[in-house]
């Protein structure tokens, strides 16, 4: 074993699976058996442990751990003085930002956050919270939910405070969001002391170029194709623009050349036939695990 390792904490729960995934993208193996909270993991330079995530910019900023994957929700929830390596825009179900949300049933009466004065709000981000209201001058009960925080309202709470990718379960459960206290993305996060350690800054620098690279990989595919160089400037106008300009190459067969672009998978399925038609042939659309600018 390498006689210096990097303790890092990963979300346990619902960002687990997407954590996992990225990493096997990123080119690391995690293997966790049910019910433990160490996964394995093919570089002996790493031990692993699975936390809630509101829990472990706390065991971060202690040095328990040298770093981990939170949310920067929850960095200002616990007020946790580490540092950050940078954001890793993923979540459980989108790319995009989360929100923390004050939300109240649609027949309620609040229309802002001025109407919460004296009301009772649940959450599980009681200290962002109470400093959201303090800078709006507002006073009103703020207290702990353990979950199910959307069917406490109304008729325990007068309004919850939850986070939401896409909106879908407030909708659900008949609530309308009144606005947005804040956005937060996960974030790569280390302790003062190890981002000082070079060995460590080093490394931790290597797993978000790689954890990055994956990210950026995911909505985006190879395309190759051969082409007749009569036809080259008719194919090159149907590409769309690509992180990259396309690469031609001479082919060994004389009047024909070799293509090849990253593109949004997303545009594939219609620019293909376009593309057949123009006279490319031996078009090959491959997956991407990392793409590094």
């Amino acid at each position: 074993m390498s006689p210096k390792i990097l303790k890092l904490g990963l979300p346990k729960g619902s960002l687990q699976q997407a954590t996992f995934e990225l990493f096997r993208k990123a080119g690391y193996t995690l293997a966790v058996r049910e019910r433990s909270y160490y996964p394995s993991i093919d570089d002996p330079d790493l031990s692993v442990v699975l936390l809630r995530a509101q829990e472990i910019s706390r065991y971060v900023e202690g040095g328990v751990l040298d770093g981990g994957i939170t949310g920067h929700d929850w960095i200002l929830e616990n007020e946790s003085d580490v540092h950050e390596v940078g954001t890793l825009r993923y979540s459980k179900a989108t790319s995009q930002p989360v929100r923390w949300v004050l939300a109240v049933p649609e027949k309620s009466p609040i229309q802002g956050i001025g109407d919460l004065q004296g009301k009772r709000i649940a959450t599980e981000l009681v200290n962002a919270t109470r400093r959201y209201l303090r800078e709006h001058g507002v006073e009103a009960e703020v207290e702990f939910s353990w979950g199910a925080t959307e069917v406490k309202v109304p008729h325990l709470v007068d309004a919850i405070v939850d986070v939401t990718e896409t909106g879908s379960s407030l909708r659900a459960n008949n609530l309308r969001i009144v606005e947005t206290l804040f956005e937060s993305q996960t974030k790569l996060i280390c302790n003062h002391a190890a981002w000082s350690d070079a060995w460590k800054r080093d490394k931790l620098e290597r797993i978000f170029m790689l954890l990055q690279a994956a990210i950026t990989a995911g909505d985006k595919v190879g395309l190759k194709m051969n082409v007749p160089l009569a036809r080259l400037e008719e194919v090159l106008r149907i590409l769309p623009a690509g992180i990259t300009n396309p690469t031609v190459s001479h082919l060994h067969q004389e009047g024909w050349r070799a293509l090849e672009i990253i593109v949004d998978e997303k545009v594939v399925r219609e620019i293909i036939p376009d593309l057949k038609r123009a006279g490319a042939e031996g078009i090959i659309e491959y997956p991407l695990n990392k793409v590094i600018y």
